[in-house]
């Protein structure tokens, strides 16, 4: 197959993109070596099961790593908490029960997909990546057997760029796969990939995959030659095309760490952290050294009178002749373990801090009141809070809205009702970090009533607050779910009857009080018309 214009055009692309990352591969090389040996294949090539910890001399960088991602893992997307909740734009559809109850049902069907899948461990690689690279990237599409795929792509693989906004809208992937699975999933397409498979099933070929926003694109189309974003497969050799189709949405999440504003790809704590574990991994050699010396020295030995060699082993015999004053003696090197011990110590607290560890790690000391643990979980979890902004709209924010889109396509939601039509959704983080920056408000809220209490005997001042806006309010701060709250119909009927109740209380009560009260007339009544009548017998007489 001949190379189409497309295929050219493509191909200059990749190589301008190449070359934009290029200076940038050092550095993930670099620091891959010292913090994610195992990812460390990006200006290396080794070969599968290969060592790759012989530069590492302290373990305390890997530990950093492994308890930043575990705890982003954890604060982000703990599978066993929420950590996101659908909801409409318009606040006047929030009173609606219906609607509330969809969406709630809506959300239980995609925490159901993301649970079935294999979301968990990939997105534990991506905060790997993340943290290591400072740029990371997933792929996610359909899958007929779990619903929903998700890949993790090694950043050896990924060229990215962004569009005006700032935005990674474009992914071009570069990655090996054998002659015979490349004709298994395109088919016999291109004659260099054929020849071979012909020859060697199992010889690896290059692929070159490219998405990005496509020019010409038709919204009153819906084929996949004609979608928002074009998906071209390349035979990265010859430049053939395999395929050529399209996404709805995005395919790939790009999140970066943290990101220069004339940089495309993110900086991460690891690159912060790398020049004091070099120096770590520099000063334990040493101590290691200065160790030995001092365990095992060096030996002074004089030149003459000794018939044999000098035996160190331990029980080691060493004669001379009698009458000398030679003497075998150890080496004072001047040998100080203890100093770099504590100046390893010092590297240490550099690279803890630099990846939070001291903030996330309790801290071992008196006991503490529930308060100050709630505390001192509130001030770890804002000390993340620049790196949350960026994340939710570079990474929970595409994987939940590819994610949603995927699923409605599939028709796993049930119908929704026909007054949600056109209704906007958004998205809501209910993660524990996302919790621990709404805790100002609510600080600010119930020090607001505090001071509204105290007025409350001089002015009736909490008719200036609606009560139930409030409750539910502060109920969606602290993260409680919505179906264990009662709807606000329901609630206003429960009021309705217990005011008709209270009304009928009133009712019988006036009732019994005014036949108490004819009861003690009655027999003044039936006294009057006797004394009516002595009085006019008096008259007639």
């Amino acid at each position: 197959m001949a190379q189409t214009d497309k295929a050219k055009n493509l191909l200059k692309r990749y190589d301008r993109l190449k070359a934009q990352r290029q200076n940038w591969e050092s550095h993930w090389q670099e620091v891959a070596d010292y913090m994610q040996p195992r990812k460390a294949d990006v200006t290396k090539t080794r070969s599968k099961g290969d060592k790759r910890t012989e530069l590492i001399f302290d373990g305390s960088p890997l530990q950093s790593v492994e308890l930043l991602a575990a705890s982003l893992h954890g604060m982000l997307t703990n599978p066993s908490t929420p950590w996101f909740s659908l909801r409409f734009k318009q606040n006047d559809m929030e009173n609606e029960d219906e609607a509330k109850e969809w969406l709630e049902d809506a959300t239980e069907v995609m925490y159901s997909a993301f649970n079935k899948s294999n979301f968990q461990q990939e997105i534990f690689e991506l905060y790997h990546d993340l943290i290591t690279f400072g740029t990371a990237a997933m792929f996610i599409e359909e899958d007929d057997e779990d619903i929903l795929k998700f890949s993790t792509r090694h950043i050896n693989e990924i060229f990215i760029a962004e569009n005006d906004k700032g935005r990674i809208d474009t992914v071009f992937r570069k990655f090996s796969l054998s002659a015979r699975a490349v004709m298994q999933k395109f088919g016999d397409v291109s004659m260099n990939i054929a020849t071979k498979a012909q020859k060697d099933p199992y010889e690896e070929v290059e692929i070159l995959h490219a998405v990005y926003p496509r020019s010409d694109f038709d919204p009153k189309k819906q084929d996949k030659q004609n979608m928002p974003f074009e998906s071209v497969y390349l035979d990265a050799e010859s430049g053939d095309e395999l395929s050529v189709s399209g996404f709805r949405e995005f395919p790939f999440v790009v999140p970066r760490y943290l990101k220069a504003s004339h940089e495309i790809y993110g900086r991460s704590p690891a690159m912060t952290a790398l020049p004091d574990v070099k120096m770590l991994n520099e000063m334990s050699k040493t101590t290691i050294k200065s160790a030995q010396k001092q365990v095992d020295p060096p030996l002074l030995v004089p030149d003459d009178g000794f018939m044999l060699p000098v035996r160190t082993i331990p029980g080691g015999l060493n004669f001379y002749r009698a009458g000398t004053r030679d003497r075998i003696e150890p080496l004072n090197i001047g040998a100080n373990t203890p100093l770099g011990l504590n100046m390893e110590e010092q590297r240490r607290n550099s690279i803890r801090n630099a990846f939070y560890v001291n903030q996330l790690m309790m801290q071992s000391g008196p006991q503490m009141t529930a308060t100050e643990v709630i505390q001192r979980n509130e001030e770890k979890m804002r000390l993340l809070g620049p790196v949350l902004g960026r994340l939710q709209s570079e990474l929970l924010k595409p994987l939940i809205d590819r994610t949603f889109a995927l699923i409605l396509r599939k028709n796993l939601f049930r119908p929704a009702p026909e007054f949600l039509a056109g209704q906007d959704i958004e998205i809501e983080y209910v993660s524990p970090l996302a919790k621990a920056q709404k805790s100002t408000e609510l600080s600010s809220i119930m020090r607001a009533i505090e001071i509204l209490g105290s007025l409350s005997n001089v002015a009736p001042v909490f008719d200036h607050i609606n009560m139930d806006k409030l409750v539910r309010h502060l109920a969606d701060i602290v993260g409680v779910p919505q179906k264990i709250l009662k709807p606000q119909s329901e609630l206003n009927a429960e009021r309705q009857q217990a005011a008709q109740q209270q009304e009928q209380m009133q009712q019988m009560q006036q009732v019994q009080q005014l036949a108490e009260a004819g009861g003690k007339v009655a027999p003044l009544a039936k006294a009057l018309p006797e004394e009516a009548k002595a009085v006019a017998n008096a008259d007639v007489e």
